[in-house]
């Protein structure tokens, strides 16, 4: 399963801005991403194939990273 999800860093701890679906004790990797980086990238590109909302060239981008 792979699903991306936004977080906030606060004293030394990870904590997730929406329920994730998890085992107590689970173990998960995490790849870490500012949102500004990411928000730069999807600026960068957005409008050179034709126009689309952000949304989902951001959406497309995280599908592409989840193969």
């Amino acid at each position: 399963m792979f699903k991306a999800i936004r977080v906030r860093y606060e004293k030394g701890v990870l904590k997730p801005l929406e329920p994730v679906q998890l085992e107590e004790g689970e173990e998960v990797l995490i790849r870490i991403e500012s949102v500004k980086d990411r928000e730069k990238i999807v600026e960068k590109f957005y409008g050179k194939r034709g126009t689309a909302p952000k949304e989902l060239l951001n959406e497309f981008m995280l599908e592409d990273e989840a193969r």
